[in-house]
């Protein structure tokens, strides 16, 4: 008995599993008035009045849940009497007993919802439990029914169901009655209710609002130019791996960003010749060049022309024959025609070698990248040091008077700013955004000027410094908590190259 409980539970959670695939099914509601056939606890079949016979009368109500537009989970509940045989009345005939019945079903329909006539079956397991005598048997319920439409979501119903017992107890229910039923529809079972979906007769994907995109790139299938292939919104939904809003099926190269003009080739330099093809891509050229400019006009294409600016004969590459500093660059293209240099440096010198010219590097004698103007970047250690003088520097509460833990962190900052002398640093002090703007305005400012105070006692040139107060203008965090209260009220220190 237990396993078959076990078995009945098992069946019911997993049609409730089914029914979680479908997001509005439609609900349901069935009311029969129900005949039974058979006497308990065992029948008594002679003819086909012991079948269709008068052997008891109850009433069932029945929840229905679609799961599609065919199946549906039932579970009905029945409760009447059922004639008691006279050997189990004491000998006395016409006895009744009390029945009640609790199924689960699978039912299929012929037709989908909504036809005026819908035939259908259903098999399930169920239980029977003679009140009376409190006997529970397990049973299987087999049904052929007959829903007809009265109205909108109403139907009248009949239907016949033989009950195979477990325990030799079987018998048949037939009732008449009516199901209503109510809730949202799906009309085209893709889980977007018709109410809210846009494309409500054709499956489709919710962040369609229900319209299909069948190679699912976000796009609809009826703004799909390609709906069978995934691509981009840029190409009306057609692939393009490289972005240029041309097909790749159109675009000559697919892997690279280019032009419509140019069939999707790229054209840095815009003369109209396709970068594979331009001997100059980012130079704007002429065919007759290779996609090279000629500036000087005479006849020698600026890549191969030492002076493109200047015409020059071929057995000069070029040039006109001037050259000051004697570094093999023409005076006309030598950007330091005094100074010998290089050609890389546009005949300047670079002394300490770091691909700046001297006269832009301000720190020649020491290799820095362009970027920081030639200087030495700062390290990480260095730059560690700053971020944590930001964070450790502290002033006693709503003043600009420097805590004594402080003194120690603003020394690391003397010790980076004598690393570095070709650096100069900017402080800045900040507020929260507790209290008068004015007055924060000012005490953020006097905040500054301390810091800037202490480094020029310690040596630190004033020339090599600046500072400035912002107050509650440029908050780093939340100013609404206490975290980012703490984090605004700060002092920065900014090391920069004039």
């Amino acid at each position: 008995m237990k396993h078959l409980f076990t078995a009945f539970c098992l069946v019911l959670a997993l049609m409730l599993v089914q029914h979680e695939a479908y997001a509005q099914p439609k609900h349901g509601l069935t009311v029969r008035a129900l005949l039974y056939n058979y006497e308990n606890p065992e029948p008594e079949w002679e003819d086909w009045d012991d079948i269709f016979g008068d052997n008891g009368r109850g009433i069932e109500l029945a929840y229905n849940r679609a799961l599609d537009k065919h199946a549906t989970l039932v579970i009905p509940f029945k409760l009447g009497t059922a004639k008691k045989p006279s050997e189990r009345n004491n000998g006395i005939p016409g006895g009744n007993e009390l029945l009640a019945n609790l199924d689960a079903q699978m039912q299929y329909s012929l037709f989908k919802y909504g036809r005026l006539i819908n035939p259908y079956v259903a098999l399930g397991i169920g239980s029977t439990w003679n009140v009376d005598d409190e006997h529970f048997d397990f049973n299987i319920p087999a049904s052929v029914g007959l829903n007809i439409r009265l109205a909108k979501n109403v139907y009248a119903n009949a239907q016949s169901q033989f009950r195979f017992s477990l325990e030799d107890r079987p018998g048949w229910h037939h009732g008449i009655g009516a199901t209503f039923f109510f809730g949202d529809t799906d009309s085209d079972d893709d889980g977007i209710l018709d109410k809210d979906d846009r494309c409500p007769d054709v499956p489709g994907v919710p962040n369609l609002m229900g319209c299909p995109d069948k190679d699912g790139d976000g796009i609809g299938d009826a703004d799909d130019k390609c709906p069978d292939v995934p691509g981009v919104a840029s190409a009306m939904g057609c692939p393009d791996r490289d972005g240029d809003a041309i097909t790749d099926a159109e675009d000559s190269c697919p892997d690279v960003a280019g032009i419509a003009a140019l069939k999707g080739c790229p054209d840095r330099d815009g003369d109209g010749i396709t970068d594979a093809d331009d001997a100059c891509p980012d130079l704007a050229g002429t065919a007759q060049y290779k996609g090279c400019p000629d500036t000087d006009g005479d006849g020698i294409a600026d890549n191969v022309d030492k002076c493109p600016r200047e015409a020059g004969p071929a057995a000069n590459e070029g040039c006109p024959v001037r050259d000051r500093d004697g570094d093999g660059i023409a005076d006309a293209d030598d950007a330091c025609p005094d100074q010998r240099g290089s050609l890389a440096m546009r005949g300047c010198p670079d002394t300490d070698g770091d691909g700046v010219a001297d006269r832009d590097d301000r720190c020649p004698d020491k290799a820095g990248p362009a970027s920081n103007k030639g200087c030495p970047e700062i390290k990480a250690e260095d730059k560690a040091k700053l971020e944590r003088a930001v964070k450790l520097v502290q002033f006693q509460t709503g003043k600009a008077t420097l805590l004594q833990k402080s003194y120690a962190v603003l020394d690391e900052v003397v010790e980076v700013m004598n690393k570095y002398p070709e650096y100069s640093l900017n402080i800045s002090g900040h507020t929260d955004a507790t209290g008068d703007d004015k007055m924060n305005m000012a005490l953020s400012e006097k905040r500054a000027n301390a810091c800037h105070e202490y480094l020029i006692s310690k040596g630190i040139a004033k020339s090599r410094m600046s500072h400035a107060g912002y107050g509650e203008t440029k908050p780093v965090a939340d100013n609404k908590t206490a975290a980012g209260r703490e984090k605004n009220r700060r002092v920065e220190f900014e090391l920069y190259v004039k």
